[in-house]
């Protein structure tokens, strides 16, 4: 009988080392040399001090920051330990009054603004932590945010079109604007007056 046994204990000792040990901290030491950044969760920092990642929505509530898509991930929303979205079909009532609420949010918080609401404005992503919002997304805020900063419409639309970033090798995805890079682009070039 250990003559059928030990050798596949022997196997699964082995893998279990290789792949479970050994692969992990190899693909972790080539990770952080030649993408350090990347590998350490593209955190950003202001004044030595880490205020978000690259990677991950989070709520700008002041009037003067383009404001994420709406989250359902977690109780209150952006909470990295409940990524997920509310998985409502497009007739659950909770959804349709949750986008309502949305809509009216958005309208009361940009007055200015009469066009038609991008659909990533009103909801949430599938993992509810989207850190993009599409360019009319931002367009749609930019008036808001020039008022509150004291600054052109056309000094924010500009800042919106430098950081829009295509798609993905120039076909994957659609066109989109990291909310965290914006909003440090703002204080950086355009604090409030």
């Amino acid at each position: 009988m250990w003559q059928q046994l030990l050798p596949g204990l022997r196997i699964k000792l082995f893998m279990t080392v290789l792949l479970g040990v050994i692969y992990p901290l190899a693909m972790t030491g080539i990770s952080q040399l030649l993408f350090p950044d990347k590998a350490n969760g593209s955190l950003r920092t202001s004044g030595g001090k880490v205020i978000g990642s690259e990677l991950i929505g989070q709520n700008f509530t002041r009037a003067e920051y383009f404001q994420p898509r709406p989250s359902a991930a977690g109780s209150d929303g952006y909470d990295p330990t409940a990524s997920g979205g509310s998985n409502y079909g497009p007739t659950n009532q909770k959804l349709i009054e949750r986008v309502k609420a949305s809509i009216g949010k958005f309208r009361k918080e940009n007055p200015d603004y009469t066009g038609p609401l991008p659909a990533d404005l009103v909801t949430a992503s599938a993992s509810g932590l989207d850190p993009h919002l599409s360019p009319d997304s931002a367009k749609a805020q930019s008036p808001r945010i020039a008022k509150a900063r004291g600054v052109s419409l056309g000094q924010i639309e500009e800042l919106v079109a430098r950081f829009t970033e295509g798609p993905d090798l120039g076909l994957l995805g659609e066109p989109r604007v990291n909310v965290l890079m914006l909003n440090l682009e703002l204080d950086r070039q355009l604090p409030r007056k």
